[in-house]
């Protein structure tokens, strides 16, 4: 597990000041919070460096790019094949996160897909996969909310 990095005020504005637009300039953040643009570009180096930043990547709307469906589809794994199962999951398009989780479940999967097709396909190359015991898929009817991004 990863430990926290220290982040002092600055370093909190400047994460929300991205979160909000990723595409603002190093200027234009010097500028809303008085400080100088090389200020901002050693921070942002900084924290990239550190790994609090991991990149960067438009938000993108799953429906208008054809993705129809989203699933939750929690799988039960031979305990001693966790990681690996949970590794090779994560290697499928269609995945957006895989959760290790606690209770009946050991794996918490969302995956887009563009119709039933596609997603009767996937479960079974999950059903397939060696040392995955079930799966329990779920249909995400109305997204309240879906925002992954990280509020600091």
């Amino acid at each position: 597990m990863s430990q926290a990095v220290k982040l002092d005020d600055l370093d909190i504005k400047i994460l929300r000041a991205l979160e909000e637009n990723a595409r603002m300039s190093y200027r234009e953040i010097a500028q809303k919070f008085g400080v100088a643009t090389g200020t901002i570009y050693n921070r942002i180096k900084k924290l990239t460096d550190r790994g609090v930043i991991k990149g960067y990547a438009p938000l993108i709307d799953p429906e208008k790019v054809g993705l129809n469906i989203t699933a939750l589809i929690l799988v039960q794994v031979d305990g001693k094949h966790l990681v690996e199962v949970e590794e090779e999951i994560a290697k499928f398009d269609e995945v957006s996160v895989v959760y290790d989780i606690t209770g009946d479940f050991d794996v918490a999967v969302v995956a887009r897909f563009r119709d039933r097709d596609e997603l009767n396909s996937f479960i079974k190359r999950l059903l397939a996969m060696q040392h995955v015991k079930r799966t329990v898929t779920n249909f995400v009817l109305n997204v309240v909310k879906e925002d992954l991004r990280v509020r600091v």
